[in-house]
């Protein structure tokens, strides 16, 4: 609760608009129907999303492999073929899932600086 010049007391925002300079709060448009939602923006936000991992000269396999299981839990012999993939190709799909699992899985995998990227 917070007073007020005259001895009122108000609550929340209210005290904002009840105090405004020249006694009227300001101009607010009232809208009346939900915002517009771009379709094509929708829909990419829930297309699936996926965690490349690029190769490194700095990680060894198990480093890698290890890793791999902890971001995605996936199995070792899954993590080791992901591993191979980057080896040899330079990159790997190493997760797909929504956004914030993606997230989740890249800061595990950056734990070790991994070299990581989210493509949705």
């Amino acid at each position: 609760m917070m007073k007020f010049g005259h001895n009122r007391t108000i609550t929340g925002y209210r005290a904002l608009y009840q105090t405004w300079p020249g006694g009227s709060a300001p101009h607010r448009p009232q809208t009346e129907s939900e915002p517009e939602v771009d379709v094509a923006v929708a829909e990419s936000v829930d297309a699936p999303w996926r965690v490349i991992l690029y190769n490194d000269a700095i990680h060894t396999f198990d480093e890698v492999i290890l890793q791999l299981v902890k971001a995605t839990g996936c199995s070792t012999q899954d993590a080791e073929k992901i591993a191979w993939t980057v080896h040899r190709e330079g990159k790997a799909m190493a997760f797909e899932g929504d956004f914030p699992e993606c997230f989740r899985v890249q800061g595990v995998l950056r734990e070790i600086q991994l070299v990581t990227e989210i493509e949705g």
